[in-house]
């Protein structure tokens, strides 16, 4: 199960739509890591992204191929400020 929590600016509104995807307990001690998809404004990234996190999420799947074109590294301040 996956928790969706909306939100205005995630401190990377320049990248918006911003979606982090966040590992659960078990993906964390699979060795997932947030994983911060920006410029997410094409349904099939969003479809995409749904599939991945379906399958297993970071850590206990592989994300498609296709989410590299949308991944990117908030500034560390961005990372600090929400906790990842």
């Amino acid at each position: 199960m996956v928790d969706v929590r909306p939100t205005d600016c995630l401190g990377a509104c320049e990248q918006a739509n911003v979606i982090v995807v966040q590992p659960s307990a078990e993906g964390r001690r699979a060795g997932g890591r947030p994983v911060w998809l920006g410029l997410v404004n094409d349904p099939d990234a969003a479809r995409d992204i749904t599939v991945w996190v379906e399958a297993g999420e970071p850590g206990l799947a592989d994300p498609p191929d296709s989410l590299d074109l949308y991944a990117f590294s908030p500034s560390r301040r961005v990372r600090q400020q929400i906790g990842g």
